[in-house]
């Protein structure tokens, strides 16, 4: 597959780059990208509700009526949960809730997620963003220039760029990444990934070496 390659103005420079097979042209495995991306969402959860049980509500245990006689169900305790004040039965515990993938399902997962960017068009291929001092306005600029401006927006940078990533931080639709540190759920969940033409060489390096 073939893609037009455009300037941080977002004009055309006339020239176009074929796309690596090896990472974006797989058949996409949709059952390992849903997998990696609950694993994901999953870690992402802190695990750290609690409810407490009758045993921890603090309160008597004296006998509140007798047990007989009354016309009613029997009660023992006002920490029961059929009380207002009681413990909750079967509440939330603390627990961890990630889980393991293997390796090379996680690596098919990232390969699909690319293989569908360039399927769905959603792949746009900037030849280099280069921004002096941090500023946000700038970098919008830039955005708006390639047409993604009021998306969710992925750039994807060949290395970590200060000045990228400090412009594009009050940006809350925008995130910087690069190759390495792309998870299967920044891919899907962006509507454009804006990808600087020298990162194509480290997806190569980084799928195809292993």
């Amino acid at each position: 597959m073939e893609l037009s390659v455009f300037n941080s103005k977002g004009e055309d420079t006339g020239r176009k780059v074929t796309l690596p097979e090896s990472v974006f042209g797989i058949e996409p495995n949709e059952h390992a990208m849903y997998l990696d991306v609950k694993q994901y969402l999953a870690n992402q959860r802190q695990g750290t509700h609690k409810s407490k049980e009758r045993a921890e509500v603090a309160g008597s245990t004296k006998k509140i009526k007798r047990q007989k006689g009354t016309g009613g169900a029997r009660a023992g305790s006002m920490k029961s949960p059929v009380f207002v004040g009681g413990g909750r039965v079967f509440g939330p515990k603390p627990r961890n809730y990630s889980f393991k993938l293997n390796k090379k399902l996680k690596s098919l997962a990232r390969l699909s997620a690319l293989s569908q960017l360039a399927k769905d068009e959603r792949l746009v291929l900037v030849d280099n963003i280069t921004i002096d001092t941090p500023k946000t306005k700038t970098f919008a600029a830039i955005l708006q220039g390639l047409k993604v401006g009021e998306r969710k927006t992925l750039i994807v940078t060949k290395e970590a760029d200060t000045n990228v990533v400090l412009s594009s931080r009050n940006l809350s639709k925008v995130k910087v990444a690069t190759p390495g540190a792309l998870t299967t759920y920044d891919l899907l969940n962006a509507d454009k990934v804006v990808c600087l033409e020298a990162s194509l060489s480290v997806f190569e390096e980084i799928y195809t070496s292993k």
